[in-house]
Parts: structure tokens; C-alpha cells; sequence
């Protein structure tokens, strides 16, 4: 049976969820899709000046919080993967604390980094051989010799660019498929000119964010929340209408039979509850969608992650 195997986001905001998905996909495996697996959990320990892809700004954990998370996952069998990509890293960055301290937390040989920069790459190669390492969707490489050339280096994933979901010539034409990654639910119009300029504006506030920890707050640097004017087109119901956007079938009928099975759900700071609608479309059988999302919000309640008000008694007369 072919795996189709899931990346999903979120090692802080989105743990609680991703932990137990993990054991109901094991205590109820007739829920799932065939050969659903789970094949990582990504994303980043805030602060992460390495971080990219989202801004998660305000936060920081604790190193026994960062301990604890990488064993509680890594004993299910399922690696961490950071999304340390960063555009605008600086040779400066390379010796930032924190970040060194959680790739010293996983380097156990079992856990993986997603890169962009290739100061960045060229260090953590070095200093933790023992990771492995994934490329980038940022890197927005659109053209297929260049993506070729991509799947021949040294990367275990190559996460596709999400233009070219759909693209079955150019991808039928493309060497190591098996290496590609696809991105399957990502929000951003199809060719969206502002996506680099986005990860760019993490990044710049990100540095703001650093300054800030060691300036009093009356005296903290001011940074502009990005805008998107597509923004409103933001769960898994308002982007089916997207070329970009990757179906349950598409990954059944198309991509498995292309040797393609590794598939991105994008979500690290999204909502909860439109993070649990996207996860029970890919990977639960219909029948089964409502029993697995009753079962998910009753437990998050239980786990204090969802948190149901009752209504406050009053006095009468």
C-alpha cells in the first residue's frame, strides 16, 4: 500500500492538536484515508530569529518546554522539521543562542531542517551533519531545469513551488519526483507577485522584534503588520476555486501514480478550528469526518486548548 504522507504545522500553537491527531490516527485507523501517515511536524520554537514562512511575534519558550516537546514527538516516530527560512539571515545571525540551542535539543539523527539561505545552510551542514535537510518553497523556483537541478543536491524533500501544482507536463518531465514535496492547501492567489516581498517583511520584523526585547517598552521600535488584500480568501472552503489548490483526489488519482506522496498542509498560525476542517478533508473518510471532529474538539476541551464559557448567574429580583 502506498503511503500518502502528511507534513503538518506547528510545534507551539498547534502541539496539543498535532499530538492528538497522532493517537487517533493510531486508536482509530478506520477513520483515516488509505495510507494516510503522518511525516513530520514543523515549524519553530519562538523566538527564532532563523524562523520564516510566519511572524510569530511576542512569545518565547523555555528550554524545558522545547525538551519536552522533541521527545514527546520523536517518541511517536515522527520527526521535528524546523522552518528555519529566513531570507535576510546575516553571518551575525549564525550564532544566535537560541536557535543553536534547539538544533542542539533535536540532534538525536532523527529530525530535520528546512532551509533557504544558503549562509544558513552552509553553517548548520557543518555544525549538525547529523539533520536531515529539505529545500525550500520560498526559494520559489518555477522553472524546470532549475527545479531539476534542485531535486539533484543534497536534500532529503524538495518542496515544490505551489505555481506549479497541477503543472502535470512539467512535473511528468521532472527527474527524482519522489524527492518532491507539494504544498496542498496554501492560501495565497495562484502567481501572487507579493508572496517574496511577505517573507521578506517577516524577516525585517523579526529583527525589530529581537531590538525589542532589550528596549524599555516606551521606547520599543514600531513595525507595520503586513496586509494582504487577498486576505480574505483564508480556509479551506474560499480556495477551492484555485488552479493552486490540491484536492483529495488530485492527491489519490494524480499525484500517488506520479511517485509523488509527500504533501505540505499549510498552517502554523491559522485558526484552530479551520486547521481541524483542513486536516479531517485530507485525511479522514467523509463518512467518518464528523465522529473524528466531535472527537477532537470534546478532547481539546477536555485539554483545556478549547475553552467553552457557561453562562454566569444573576441575581433576581
Amino acid at each position: 500500500m502506498k503511503k500518502v504522507r502528511f507534513h503538518l504545522p506547528g510545534l507551539r500553537y498547534n502541539y496539543p492538536l498535532n499530538m492528538f491527531w497522532v493517537s487517533m490516527l493510531k486508536q482509530y485507523p478506520e477513520y483515516f484515508r488509505e495510507g494516510v501517515e503522518i511525516a513530520s511536524f514543523f515549524g519553530c520554537f519562538p523566538f527564532s530569529i532563523w524562523n520564516g514562512g510566519r511572524l510569530v511575534a511576542n512569545d518565547q519558550c523555555d528550554a524545558a518546554f522545547v525538551h519536552n516537546v522533541i521527545k514527546n514527538i520523536n517518541a511517536t516516530g515522527i520527526p521535528v522539521r524546523y522552518t528555519f527560512t529566513n531570507p535576510l539571515l546575516t553571518k551575525e545571525d549564525l550564532d544566535d543562542p537560541f536557535c543553536n540551542f534547539c538544533m542542539q535539543a533535536a540532534d538525536n539523527g532523527m529530525n530535520e531542517v528546512m532551509i533557504m539561505s544558503p549562509i544558513l545552510e552552509e553553517y548548520l551542514r557543518e555544525k549538525y551533519p547529523s539533520y536531515k535537510f529539505n529545500s525550500s518553497t520560498c526559494k520559489e523556483i518555477k522553472d524546470a531545469a532549475a527545479l531539476n537541478e534542485e531535486l539533484k543536491r543534497d536534500y532529503q524533500y524538495v518542496v515544490l513551488d505551489y505555481n506549479l501544482n497541477g503543472k502535470w507536463e512539467l512535473l511528468d518531465g521532472l527527474e527524482n519526483k519522489e524527492k518532491l514535496e507539494v504544498l496542498v492547501n496554501t492560501l495565497c492567489i495562484p502567481n501572487c507577485k507579493r508572496r517574496g516581498e511577505h517573507y521578506k517583511h517577516i524577516a525585517k520584523a523579526q529583527r525589530i522584534i529581537q531590538k525589542n526585547k532589550n528596549i524599555p517598552p516606551e521606547h520599543r521600535i514600531r513595525y507595520d503588520d503586513w496586509y494582504c488584500e487577498y486576505g480574505e480568501k483564508n480556509c479551506l472552503y474560499t480556495i477551492q476555486d484555485y488552479p493552486t489548490f490540491i484536492s483529495v483526489d488530485d492527491i489519490w488519482n494524480e499525484y500517488l501514480p506520479r511517485g509523488i506522496n509527500n504533501f505540505k498542509i499549510e498552517g502554523r498560525t491559522a485558526n484552530l478550528f479551520s486547521l481541524i476542517e483542513t486536516y479531517c478533508y485530507y485525511m479522514i473518510k467523509p463518512e467518518y469526518v464528523g465522529k473524528a471532529r466531535l472527537l477532537l474538539l470534546t478532547n481539546l476541551e477536555h485539554m483545556k486548548v478549547i475553552t467553552v464559557n457557561k453562562p454566569r448567574p444573576s441575581k433576581w429580583p
